[in-house]
C-alpha cells in the first residue's frame, strides 16, 4: 500500500454503482476509480451486475465486486418490484463491513444500497446526481437525497433541481473520457460506404449515440433527416432494458420515411472514433433535459460539429453558433433547418468543430473533476462528525 503525506496511508473510499456497462456514467467511474490519487485515496467498487465496467476495472488494478445493488428503476415501482428493492438494501446494508472505510460514493442518485452502507458504517455519504427528475414523486425523493454529506451534480441544471443556497449541491462536472489506442474496434461506416473522412460533394453525414429511448429522440432524427434531402445516418447504441420496442420503431419509422437506405442501425459500438471521423454532424436530440451527455461532450472533443437540444445540461456543452448549433427539442423542423444550414457550409461545421475541440478539452479535462472529488473527499473526511 502507498502511503500518503506525512507517511499516512491512503483512505479507502467505497464506490457503489448501478450497472456495469460502457455508456456515460460507467465511464465517469472507470475515470474516477482509476485516476484517484494512491497517495490519497484507494477505491474499492461494489457494481450491482457483471460486465464490461467490471473487467475493464480490474484490469486496472481497481479491486471490484458485484453485490446485488440496490437501485431504484421506473420498472421497479410495483408491488413486487419494491418487494425486491427492499430485499437488495437489505442485502447490502452492509457492504463496508470489515473496511477501515473514510467514505461511501454513489455514482448515481438511483443507486440506494450506498446511502445504507454509509449509514452503518457512521461514515460520510456522497450521492453523485446524473440525473434530471421530472416526475411527480421528485420532492419526496429529493428529501431523500439531501441526507447525504454532499450532492456532487454533473451540471448546473442539474444543481438547479435543489434548493438555492444548499451548501451540500454543487457542480461538479464529468471529466472527458475518451477512448483509448486500443479499446476496442473501430466502428462500422455510414450508409454510403464511407469508412471515415467526408468527400468533397458527398451527402451530409449524420450521427446520433446512445442508449435508444424515447427521451434520447432518435426518432427526431429521422423526421429532420427526411427533411435533408440525400443525407445519411447512423444510429448507434441499444435500447435500454425494456425499451426494445422503441428500437422496433425506429426502425419502422425509417421505412415510413423512405429512409430505409440512408440509416445504419449499428448496435452499440466500443470505440467510436471512425464515426466521429466520418460524421459531418454529431445530433443530440434529446426530448427531455439531459443532465450533461457524454455523447456531446465526446464528439465535441474529436472535433465533431454538434447540434444539440437546447435544455438540460446540453447548452453548459454547446455554446450556440460559436462551438456548435442549439435547437428546440423535439422539433423535426428545427432539427432539419439546422442540418440544412451545415449541408450548405461544410466549413461552418468544420469551424464549429474545431472550436469546439479547444474548448470542451480545456474545460472538461479528466483532471478537473479527479481534482474536485477529490478536493470533496477531502472536504468531507475532514468534517466533524
Amino acid at each position: 500500500m502507498t502511503a500518503g503525506a506525512g507517511g499516512a496511508a491512503p483512505r479507502t473510499v467505497l464506490l457503489v454503482h448501478s450497472s456495469a456497462g460502457a455508456y456515460g456514467a460507467d465511464r465517469q467511474l472507470a475515470l474516477i476509480a482509476g485516476g484517484l490519487d494512491p497517495g490519497r485515496y484507494r477505491a474499492v467498487v461494489v457494481l450491482a451486475t457483471d460486465g464490461p465496467l467490471a473487467g475493464e476495472l480490474r484490469a486496472a488494478g481497481v479491486e471490484t465486486r458485484v453485490a446485488p445493488v440496490a437501485v431504484l428503476r421506473r420498472g421497479e415501482l410495483t408491488p413486487g418490484g419494491l418487494s425486491r428493492l427492499a430485499w437488495r438494501l437489505a442485502a447490502t446494508s452492509g457492504l463496508g463491513r470489515g473496511r477501515d472505510l473514510a467514505l461511501v460514493h454513489s455514482n448515481t442518485s438511483v443507486t440506494l444500497s450506498g446511502a445504507l452502507a454509509a449509514r452503518r458504517a457512521g461514515v460520510p455519504h456522497l450521492w453523485h446526481v446524473r440525473e434530471i427528475y421530472t416526475e411527480r414523486a421528485w420532492p419526496a425523493y429529493r428529501r431523500l437525497l439531501g441526507t447525504a454529506a454532499a450532492l456532487a451534480c454533473v451540471s448546473a441544471a442539474v444543481r438547479d433541481q435543489f434548493p438555492a443556497g444548499d451548501p451540500r449541491a454543487r457542480v461538479l462536472a464529468d471529466g472527458l473520457a475518451l477512448p483509448g489506442g486500443d479499446a476496442g474496434p473501430a466502428g462500422p461506416g455510414l450508409p454510403d460506404g464511407r469508412p471515415k473522412g467526408p468527400a468533397a460533394g458527398a451527402p451530409l453525414a449524420c450521427l446520433v449515440l446512445g442508449r435508444m429511448s424515447s427521451w434520447k429522440g432518435q426518432d427526431v432524427l429521422l423526421r429532420a433527416l427526411a427533411r435533408v434531402p440525400g443525407a445519411v445516418a447512423v444510429v448507434a447504441g441499444d435500447a435500454w432494458p425494456g425499451q426494445e420496442h422503441y428500437e422496433h420503431g425506429l426502425r419502422r419509422l425509417a421505412g415510413e420515411l423512405g429512409l430505409a437506405e440512408r440509416v445504419r442501425f449499428t448496435g452499440f459500438v466500443t470505440d467510436p472514433r471512425a464515426l466521429y471521423a466520418a460524421a459531418d454532424v454529431v445530433v443530440v436530440p434529446s426530448t427531455r433535459p439531459d443532465p450533461l451527455p457524454n455523447a456531446a461532450l465526446e464528439a465535441a472533443a474529436a472535433g465533431c460539429c454538434v447540434v444539440a437540444s437546447r435544455h438540460g445540461g446540453l447548452p453548459e456543452i454547446v455554446r450556440d453558433g460559436v462551438t456548435g448549433l442549439l435547437v428546440a427539442p423535439g422539433d423535426p423542423v428545427a432539427l432539419g433547418a439546422a442540418l440544412r444550414r451545415i449541408d450548405a457550409d461544410r466549413e461552418l461545421g468544420r469551424r464549429l468543430g474545431a472550436a469546439a475541440a479547444a474548448d470542451v478539452r480545456v474545460r472538461f479535462a479528466p483532471g478537473r473533476l479527479l481534482a474536485g472529488v477529490q478536493d470533496l473527499y477531502d472536504e468531507l473526511v475532514r468534517a466533524p462528525g
